[in-house]
């Protein structure tokens, strides 16, 4: 079975393959605005379903799911396109990192 970062690979190949037009630079600052994007759609639904919009359009909790994923995906891709052979440490790293206090409350408790 494919774990999420193999996942994320594939769809690197495939997304550098459609975008090989564009210098590796560029790539990368059109990725990370794309986990912006995806953040942003989430919010959009999230105000549907709060009922917050002015065009009446409902969401529901799945969609709103379904673009934190794609929000998920977008911000794991670009760092892939930012450092291709060390994404996943970095990934593992700053998860610690920014689990740390969690881990150790949870060991005192």
């Amino acid at each position: 079975m494919d774990t999420l970062w193999d996942n994320i690979e594939k769809l690197s190949a495939v997304c550098r393959a459609a975008s090989s037009h564009l210098p590796d630079e560029e790539l990368k600052v059109l990725q990370v605005g794309e986990v912006a994007e995806e953040a942003s759609e989430a919010m959009h639904a999230l105000h549907g379903l709060k009922g917050l919009t002015t065009w009446g359009d409902a969401h529901t909790w799945s969609e709103v799911q379904n673009d934190l994923v794609g929000a998920v995906f977008a911000a794991l891709l670009a760092m892939h396109y930012i450092d291709p052979t060390g994404a996943r440490a970095a990934s593992d790293e700053i998860i610690h990192r920014r689990t740390r206090r969690s881990r150790e409350a949870a060991a005192a408790a």
